[in-house]
């Protein structure tokens, strides 16, 4: 076990060698009968003994040399693969010390041992291995405690931003909440007021027939008007709850855009043809069969026409489905109407906004309908508008909705 012409550390280097396994046997006892070693309890064998072999052979080479530096990089690197082992394995930085103590102590009977078998041991070389020991398991747990301190850090700081991310989106939440709160209660006053009106203007009309029923006709034409305004508000009320209440998942068809686009035209053209008003409408024969929602682009495109001709006294409105790009496709509705001034054209997306005044009947509802539709078919809003000239809706959808 020992060469004579050897120095006494190599040979005690070769002993830890020949040793090594009985050694480990030894230090996973000592682990196992230490009760403030928690975690160990918890690790096979290989777990427990992984990266510690590699550290024992770097000591062995340490004392074959009598110097600590020729091998002081790889302890380094495997004592700090060590420490993030042992810290995903949940050790506390306490216990990876105490196992590293363990492990130095049964080196340290070792050599104990050693000593009393090779006489060619002098205390110098005692004392110089004990050294080199001590050294070597200073590095290892000073590495090893970096890296699990690193982790540590490296995990706080995830949790952290975690934490950070989670604020802000609550934060936001509470803003959202407050908003639609306040957004609710201005439909509510929206509403009441609209149906006040109408309700006050029916009450007028009755109480025109019962004082003077020379003048019931007009008096119940003016009825009718406000009912079917009333109706025209609850229709657009119950339209809009659907499409803000409606969690179904997006129910995908292929949609045959060159019927659909007939369609609007022959329902659209009687309104046009009652104001007086050009229809001119244009297809792009380019255009396939997309993947989309028929319904909700029949809903997008009837909002925009409505608007359209409601907001146009004179002149044309423009209606075209076109190609934009490889992988998207346009709804274009253009009128000659009131347009809209820059300041309004955010708000007029919100509920009961509207950008002109209160001589056009309407709701206030149609573009805010038109808005959370086109978010549900990844449809992209873009509005062109000057006062007295007229408004461009043009609206981008992909030609297959994911």
């Amino acid at each position: 076990m020992t060469d004579r012409g050897a120095s006494p550390l190599r040979n005690f280097a070769n002993f830890i060698r020949a040793e090594r396994d009985h050694l480990t046997r030894q230090w996973m006892h000592a682990v196992s009968i230490d009760p403030d070693l928690v975690e160990a309890d918890q690790l096979t064998y290989q777990q427990l003994t992984e990266h510690l072999p590699e550290i024992l052979d770097e000591v062995c080479v340490a004392l074959d040399a009598e110097d600590l530096e020729r091998v002081e990089t790889s302890i380094e690197r495997d004592a700090k693969r060590h420490g993030k082992v042992r810290w995903r394995q949940g050790y506390r930085i306490e216990e990876l010390v105490r196992e590293l103590d363990l492990f130095q102590q049964v080196l340290v009977e070792a050599l104990e041992e050693f000593i009393e078998r090779d006489k060619t041991c002098t205390r110098r070389h005692e004392s110089r291995a004990r050294r080199l020991i001590a050294e070597a398991f200073s590095m290892v747990t000073y590495a090893s405690i970096k890296e699990v301190v690193s982790e540590r850090d490296r995990m706080i700081n995830e949790y952290t931003g975690q934490l950070e991310r989670a604020n802000h989106e609550l934060t936001r939440g509470q803003r959202l909440v407050g908003n639609l709160h306040e957004s609710r209660m201005q439909i509510t006053r929206s509403v009441v007021h609209d149906l006040r009106n109408f309700l006050n203007a029916f009450s007028v009309a009755l109480q025109v027939i019962e004082r003077a029923p020379s003048k019931a006709d007009t008096a119940l034409a003016l009825a009718n008007r406000q009912a079917a305004d009333m109706k025209q508000l609850v229709d657009q009320m119950i339209e809009y709850s659907v499409v803000l209440g409606d969690s179904a998942p997006l129910v995908l068809e292929p949609v045959d855009l060159r019927e659909l686009f007939d369609e609007l035209v022959a329902s659209t053209r009687p309104w046009i043809d009652a104001k007086g008003l050009a229809l001119r409408s244009a297809f792009d024969a380019a255009l396939p069969v997309v993947s989309s929602n028929r319904l909700k682009l029949k809903q997008i495109a009837v909002n925009l026409l409505s608007n359209a001709i409601k907001y146009t006294k004179s002149g044309q409105v423009e209606f075209r489905f076109a190609m934009h790009g490889a992988e998207h496709w346009t709804i274009r509705v253009s009128d000659t109407g009131v347009g809209i001034a820059p300041a309004d054209a955010d708000r007029v997306f919100d509920e009961f906004e509207r950008a002109a005044g209160e001589e056009i009947p309407g709701t206030g509802l149609g573009l805010a309908i038109v808005k959370e539709l086109c978010h549900v078919l990844d449809g992209q809003i873009e509005l062109a508008s000057y006062e007295g000239v007229g408004t461009t809706f043009e609206i981008r959808f992909p030609l297959r909705v994911q």
